[in-house]
């Protein structure tokens, strides 16, 4: 079995769950010493390729409903099984007779702590049927744009509605500073409703008007609730079509299957044009993104309960009409910036993230997913949507233009099939089951709190907390959850050594993007160790990486969470605290001090942290800020440990391509150097690469291995591309050129203008900045660490 090798190679193993600690202290006061947080990080329903899956329904604890495991105690002879959370004994049914200790079931074998049931006629905990009816895609479009913007717009939507497969139910709204519902069920005219965009609408309102609501009866469709004519659009809904009667009525009137509408939809596509509404000098367009996405929300409200649905957005501006406005009208008004935000002046704020969190409930209580694709040189409002975006685990991608790669190749890759594919996931539930010393405080990333009470739900709530269950409408293979647990204090309730082992279970019940309805069964056990009798044990179990993405994490939702926060500093003191536990070091000795390897890479990557993105948002706008953090929270422990820092290969003539220091004096006239900071891919060439690029020297025969030497970085960039989701920006730069401020500004600034002088090596550079360098960092973090008491 490739299972032992396979988790030696790849750090989240076969489990897909990565801890801070593998080695948990016993109290609450210990855990407190140990300064970084007991974390999991989970991929739900990672691809693995030694996945069993049950084609039965998994056999549940009667007292606590953990499913059965490796880690229960089975008695064959009396067919009993004991609980390893509750130690409750179960009895196995009938079908499970022929089980002895040579004929195990799967669920039983050591080597799978993870594995899935698919079973046609179990119902999941929301009572959805077994196999889900066709999922949804609901296009919504800004058309307040110039041309050209609209058109690169308009051709990513048709190749999209290309790739869908046959049966996927498609809708489309267009809007600017009125929102138009298209009926892609009558093809003989296009027919639209309008809803005026200045008016709050609710989800009945909507239903009403487009002749949904439920004084129109409804017969329940083939996964398609079916409403009668309905009224007439009142006014301010634009025009009214005759209520016929027939098949195409209710819902099927606007959601049709993408085999059937692909003609009239392009066809649509090609008529529709910008914006006609006048924009008076001096103003911005009048934009509705708010009451569009309401409408959106509205119309999906009438589908059957279960159906995987995903409003696709693709937005171009910020909203300056009706609820989930940003910004005003008059274009001399900028918009938010952090500091307007600190200094509670901005006036539109605080309505537009109450307007999206109100929309991100209701989408929560359908199972359906928020997408936002926006593309702007100007901001269009991320930060206030990140609420909806997050609580529905919908995906955001932000771009200069609608024609750039990071958007087309990004909006392409949500419809990919095969090795490329997202597997996008609908109507997810996570539920945790744990040891009974074991409390949840919460999760941060992209799910939202069931509110079920029980043993195990912590005070302290970080995140989406007060829980045990946690809803996800959208998941994919890389979707990622930071679980915070807390030790309880109980001491004495278990003397050291009666159960050395704790255990946890991830139960995930998802839609599979073929329409099956799975349940992945995750358990996992670590040690319980003493650590008042020394710290060898915690040392030897701590991962720096998993420890630095969950501290950026927690920083990034205290900034938000808590008024005045102070980032660096937090990251600092717990960083001292840390280094002052575990360190070696005479007391007031400085030069004494040193780090056991498990630890030793974990402040190089706080000295990264406090210089990202992440805490550092002076050059950023609120709307990027939040994009950073979104993917920040949402995904894996390796891509998020490339945003705070971002790996960096150096290619030469004499030399194999190999990784280089994150310092400025890794740049040589002589090298090509590639920078991986997960948002970005940079490609910078030395001086002198630069120079015989530009004379041509790789088109001579004579020259084959300096061409081979350019092409190779490119190669390499672009495996990094392929496999990533949203597609990073790719920079190629010389040394000295504008463009090298995307490669610089990663750098360790060893070499700056105070002491270029005495650093000053071979085509090197140097950082004008006042940053210190991660050596004045790590010597004040040692004179620190070793004076604190």
């Amino acid at each position: 079995m490739a299972a032992p090798e396979l988790a030696q190679t790849d750090p989240e193993g076969i489990e897909g769950v990565r801890m801070t600690w593998l080695n948990w202290p016993r109290s609450k006061v210990e855990a407190s010493k140990c300064v970084i947080p007991i974390a999991a990080s989970i991929q739900p329903i990672r691809p693995h390729v030694d996945l069993q899956i049950l084609p039965y329904p998994p056999l549940r604890c009667k007292t606590c409903s953990a499913v059965l495991n490796p880690f229960c105690r089975v008695d064959f002879t009396a067919l009993i099984w004991i609980c390893p959370f509750c130690f409750q004994r179960n009895h196995f049914p009938q079908h499970y007779s022929s089980i002895s200790q040579t004929n195990v079931p799967a669920e039983l074998y050591p080597n799978f702590p993870s594995i899935e049931y698919s079973i046609p006629n179990y119902q999941n905990p929301q009572n959805y049927p077994a196999v889900a009816p066709s999922p949804i895609y609901l296009f919504v479009l800004d058309t307040c744009m110039i041309e050209e913007e609209l058109e690169f717009a308009k051709s990513a939507l048709k190749r999209a509605i290309g790739m869908l497969p046959d049966n996927a139910m498609v809708g489309f709204i267009s809007y600017g500073t009125q929102v138009q519902v298209h009926e892609l069920g009558f093809s003989e005219m296009s027919k639209v409703y309008v809803f005026r965009g200045s008016k709050e609408l609710s989800r009945d309102q909507v239903l009403e008007q487009l002749g949904l609501g439920v004084s129109g009866g409804r017969r329940a469709g083939p996964g398609i609730q079916k409403g009668g004519a309905g009224p007439s659009p009142t006014a301010g809904a634009g025009p009214s079509p005759t209520a016929g009667a027939g098949p195409n009525m209710g819902i099927n009137r606007f959601l049709l299957p993408a085999s059937e509408c692909e003609y009239t939809l392009n066809s649509l596509l090609d008529e529709l044009a910008t914006d006609q509404w006048p924009v008076a000098p001096g103003n911005r367009a009048l934009r509705c993104t708010g009451v569009a996405l309401s409408v959106a929300a509205g119309l999906l409200g009438a589908s059957t309960a279960g159906t995987g649905a995903r409003i696709i957005a693709l937005v171009g501006g910020p909203c300056t009409e009706g609820p989930g406005a940003i910004v005003s009208k008059d274009l001399s008004d900028p918009v938010r910036s952090h500091k307007d935000l600190d200094k509670d002046a901005a006036p539109f704020f605080k309505k537009a993230v109450h307007f999206y969190d109100e929309l991100g409930k209701q989408l929560v209580s359908q199972g359906h997913v928020l997408d936002v694709f926006a593309s702007a040189l100007d901001q269009v409002g991320i930060a206030e949507m990140k609420v909806a975006i997050e609580k529905t685990g919908g995906l955001v991608v932000l771009a200069e233009s609608f024609g750039h790669s990071v958007f087309k190749d990004s909006f392409k890759r949500i419809f990919e099939d095969g090795e490329q594919s997202l597997g996008l996931s609908f109507n997810g539930t996570l539920e945790i089951n744990c040891s009974k010393d074991i409390k949840v405080q919460g999760i941060i990333g992209p799910c939202t709190s069931l509110e079920k009470k029980g043993p195990a739900v912590a005070n302290t709530v970080i995140g989406q907390g007060n829980t045990t269950a946690w809803k996800m409408c959208g998941l994919d293979k890389n979707s990622c959850l930071t679980v915070f647990f807390d030790v309880s204090s109980s001491e004495k309730s278990d003397p050291a050594g009666s159960n050395p082992l704790l255990y946890i279970q991830f139960l995930t019940s998802y839609q599979s993007p073929d329409g099956q309805m799975r349940l992945r069964v995750t358990t996992v056990t670590r040690r319980w160790v003493d650590s008042t009798l020394g710290n060898e044990d915690l040392i030897q179990g701590f991962d720096q990486e998993v420890a630095a993405v969950v501290m950026a994490r927690l920083a990034s939702y205290k900034m938000e969470m808590e008024e005045g926060f102070d980032a660096t500093r937090w990251l600092d003191r717990n960083l001292i605290r840390l280094c002052s536990k575990f360190g070696d070091y005479r007391k007031d000795d400085p030069a004494s001090f040193t780090l056991n390897p498990c630890f030793s890479l974990f402040p190089q990557f706080m000295f990264n942290l406090r210089r990202s993105q992440f805490v550092q948002v002076f050059n950023n706008s609120p709307d990027e800020t939040a994009y950073f953090r979104i993917l920040l929270n949402r995904e894996t422990i390796s891509n998020a440990a490339v945003m705070i820092q971002p790996s960096l290969i150096s290619y030469a003539f004499n030399s194999l391509p190999a990784p280089a220091l994150l310092d400025v004096q890794s740049i040589a006239a002589d090298r090509i150097l590639l920078l991986d900071s997960y948002f970005s891919v940079v490609i910078f060439h030395g001086m002198t690469i630069a120079q015989w690029r530009n004379m041509g020297y790789q088109n001579q025969p004579e020259h084959q291995g300096f061409a081979l030497l350019l092409q190779a970085p490119h190669d390499d960039a672009q495996l990094i591309i392929r496999d990533r989701f949203p597609v990073p920006r790719l920079v190629v730069c010389d040394q000295h050129g504008s463009q090298a401020r995307f490669l610089l500004a990663k750098l360790n600034p060893s070499a700056t203008y105070s002491n270029a002088h005495e650093m000053m090596n071979s085509g090197s550079d140097v950082i004008f900045t006042d940053d210190v360098s991660l050596q004045v960092f790590i010597d004040h973090l040692q004179r620190l660490a070793v004076q604190a008491s």
